[in-house]
């Protein structure tokens, strides 16, 4: 079952929901708007081999903003810290951002009940759009979770700004 907005900020006063920093103004119906963060990466290869750790760029996004153009990935990360070892975080684009043809998440949207970080976005535009720090660019919401819990303690457990993928890391760990 899905947290109302009420629930939401019921469950963050009594610490089972984390979102730091919290604003009463961001809660919906049945979720959370967050924001974006001030950093993307994207990758320098145009052939992402998933056995390398891939070079990466970063860049500050500044009060010009900074344009995304379609065919590339680009890595954001949420302004929040966010997390809950009681709930399941599922992340989805906001529909005036959906509307404009930008994807928060390609196929990622579910969040580990127990991960808290700035959450890695995403990104990728089906035309040229200009984003900027600190707009509303999706939501979250909250589910029950049913069965015994295991708390996420992952690779990217505690990440802050935009992580890139770490999957390089899954052929260390078979080669052991």
């Amino acid at each position: 079952m899905i947290l109302t907005g009420q629930e939401i900020i019921k469950q963050v006063h009594l610490g089972r929901i984390k979102i730091n920093p919290f604003n009463m103004d961001q809660i919906n119906p049945n979720s959370y708007n967050f924001r974006l963060g001030n950093k993307i990466k994207y990758y320098v290869n145009s052939v992402l081999d998933t056995k390398v750790k891939q070079k990466v760029e970063e860049v500050e996004i500044d009060s010009h903003g900074y344009t995304l153009y379609p065919g590339k990935i680009y890595l954001g990360h949420t302004l929040e810290n966010m997390g809950s070892d009681h709930y399941v975080p599922i992340v989805k684009g906001r529909s005036s951002t959906a509307r404009l043809g930008l994807f928060i998440h390609v196929t990622a949207d579910i969040i580990d009940v127990g991960s808290y970080n700035q959450w890695t976005l995403q990104l990728y535009a089906v035309q040229p759009i200009k984003i900027y720090s600190e707009m509303l660019i999706g939501q979250v919401t909250f589910w029950t979770i049913y069965g015994d819990i295991k708390l996420y303690n992952g690779k990217y457990q505690g990440s802050q700004g935009p992580c890139e993928s770490l999957i390089y890391k899954d052929f260390i760990e078979d080669l052991k």
